[in-house]
Parts: structure tokens; C-alpha cells; sequence
């Protein structure tokens, strides 16, 4: 079947609260989002622990999805919120970078004519839980706000001044703030709280990406739905992975094409795991798609879990992907809504 729209128009169109043409597949792993710069300290150790650009460290093991990496267990970098500013030290921006050069370098051959640009911005809530640990990092929002209210105006004076150069100089459609702060059940800090400490430096970001013609995606693991209505106030219009513990179907009826929902496959359940029957899966698949295709606001995000060395993952993947372009790409076409 042939498209009019190309997929950077057709997701950007998403983005737009407009009905695409065809269901859109987003890429996390594949649209480029990163850049060569080097800010700091940020390496990765002989044992392949990588150490950020703070000297938080992250691990991994080979049988973690996508060889995920979180904080290592046992290293602390922050004990105290109230000493942030003895031991948290943001690196310097770059002087001696050629920008605009560097970002021809990055985007290479990359075809930002079909595909979009997507690029990070750094996060408050998950930066505090890497540098203090869950534990201690929860008691000193409930118990400092005052002292992470500072750490993460110190951060965000970092983070604005090394995004705006991402801005001017590569230019992205899509500016993706990340920055899980749910469980499965519920989020770990109340949306008072997370509107107080957290919104007001996502919504510096969120403007200063709006004013250099972005669109606004939002990454939130876990049921986070709460905080919908503050993601919708500072302009995001998408939001990922949008996981099933969240009320998907009361949100698409709520709020309509404002708010894309991004995933809404059951990664946590039998229809991602490689063990799963083939045909288990794929009556997964087409319920998936038919409960949340209707009306729009949704792009595809589905995958089967695994080590990125199993085989039987990466077939059963593939196949599941194989199910993505002849089933829910054309769904629009094929229900009389494009």
C-alpha cells in the first residue's frame, strides 16, 4: 500500500493532534537523538560501566531488555540534599566547539527529510533518585523541597544552556523530556508535589524547544496518568510508553487528540515475552491495535522483551514488526478513517 506522507510528516502530524494518514511507528532506538559532544567527565569503564557527566554510575547485565542500564547498587554520590552543593558540580558547555560543524558530522547522511530528529533534555526527578537513590531521595523531596528546589535550578541553568545549542544547531522536530517518576501502581510522588519541583523546570525546557518549532514528547514509565493535565499546560502533545496499568481508554475519550499515546502494548505480560506462543501474541497484537487505533491520538510502540541476544526474541520481534506493516499501518485506509 503507498502513502502520501512521509514518516516524519505523518508522526508530526500525530505530534499536531491532527488524524495521521497511517497508524505511526514510533523509534525510540532508531531516529537520531544523540550527539558526539562529551560534557565532563561522562566515560565508560574497562568493565562496561558507564559513568555519566554528574559521576553517577550505571550498570548493566547482558540479559537485561536492550542491555538497560540503572544506577549500580551500593554507589551513592549524594548522601546529604542539604550538601548538593559540595558534591554535585555540572560540567562547563564547551567553548572550543565547532557547532555547527559537529552537528554535520552527527547527522552524517541521516535522512531528516523522511524521518524525524529527535533529541533528549535532560530530567530531575530520575537525576535525583541516580545521585541519592530512591530511599534518600524521596525523604529529601518530602522532607528538603527547599534544597532539591535549588539542586535542580542549578541543573536545569545546565541543562537549558547545553539544549539551547542542541536547538540552534541540529535543529530537531521532537524534543523528548524523559523522566520516569511512577510504579506500576501509582506515582512516587504526589502530582502537588511533582507540580511544585519538577514541572516548573520541565516547562523552561518545554518552552525554550516550542520556541525553536519542536514538538513536545514526554517518556513516563508506570501509571502516571496524573500528571497529564501539567504535561498538557507546558505543551507536550505526546506521550510514551504509555503503559496499560494507566486508564487508556477513559484518556483517549478525555482528552481526544490532544494528548498522543504512544505504546499501550502489555510489555510487562505473555504477549512480550519470548516464550509465548506465536499465535497468543499475535491475537494480542490485533486487540491492541483495534481497542486503541479508533479515533486516533495513537502510535504503535510494541515489542517483545528480551536479551538482545535471543534469537527467539528477535524473531518473534520481527514478526510482531511484520504485524505492524500489514495490519496496523494501513488501519486507517482499511476502517474508511484516512
Amino acid at each position: 500500500m503507498e502513502y502520501k506522507l512521509t514518516v516524519k510528516e505523518n508522526f508530526l502530524r500525530f505530534m499536531s493532534g491532527e488524524m495521521p494518514e497511517y497508524i505511526p511507528k514510533f523509534e525510540m532506538e532508531g531516529w537520531f537523538k544523540s550527539s558526539s559532544v562529551k560534557f565532563g567527565n561522562g566515560y565508560v569503564k574497562e568493565d562496561g560501566t558507564r559513568v555519566d557527566e554528574f559521576g553517577v554510575e550505571y550498570t548493566s547485565v547482558a540479559t537485561a531488555p536492550n542491555r538497560a542500564s540503572m544506577p549500580t547498587p551500593g554507589k551513592i554520590l549524594l548522601e546529604d540534599i542539604t550538601r548538593w552543593e559540595q558534591v554535585i558540580h555540572p560540567p562547563e558547555i564547551p567553548r572550543d566547539v565547532d557547532w555547527e560543524e559537529m552537528a554535520k558530522k552527527d547527522l552524517g547522511d541521516y535522512d531528516r527529510i523522511s524521518l524525524p530528529v529527535m533529541m533528549f533534555a535532560g530530567g530531575y526527578f530520575q537525576t535525583l533518585m541516580g545521585f541519592m537513590g530512591f530511599t534518600e531521595g524521596l525523604c529529601a523531596m518530602y522532607e528538603e523541597p527547599e534544597a532539591v528546589y535549588d539542586l535542580f535550578t542549578c541543573l536545569s541553568e545546565y541543562h537549558l544552556a547545553k539544549e539551547k545549542l542542541f536547538l540552534q544547531y541540529y535543529k530537531p522536530d521532537i524534543w523528548y523530556i524523559l523522566d520516569d517518576n511512577a510504579t506500576k501502581l501509582n506515582p512516587f510522588i504526589s502530582p502537588e508535589m511533582n507540580r511544585k519541583l519538577v514541572i516548573p523546570f520541565q516547562k523552561k525546557q518545554a518552552d525554550l524547544a516550542r520556541e525553536a518549532g519542536c514538538r513536545i514528547l514526554m517518556h513516563d514509565c508506570g501509571r502516571c496518568e496524573d500528571c497529564i493535565d501539567d504535561w498538557l499546560d507546558i505543551g507536550v502533545s505526546a506521550w510514551d510508553p504509555a503503559q496499560i496499568q494507566n486508564d487508556l481508554l477513559g484518556i483517549k475519550a478525555k482528552y481526544g487528540l490532544r494528548m498522543g499515546i504512544i505504546g499501550g502494548w502489555d510489555y510487562q505480560g505473555p504477549p512480550s515475552w519470548p516464550d509465548t506462543p506465536d499465535e497468543v501474541m499475535m491475537e494480542a497484537a490485533v486487540q491492541y491495535v483495534d481497542t486503541l487505533a479508533p479515533g486516533g491520538a495513537f502510535a504503535w510502540q510494541a515489542g517483545v522483551i528480551g536479551s538482545v541476544d535471543d534469537q527467539e526474541c528477535k524473531r518473534k520481534d520481527a514478526k510482531l514488526q511484520q504485524f505492524y506493516e500489514d495490519y496496523a499501518k494501513p488501519w486507517y485506509k482499511n476502517h474508511g478513517m484516512a
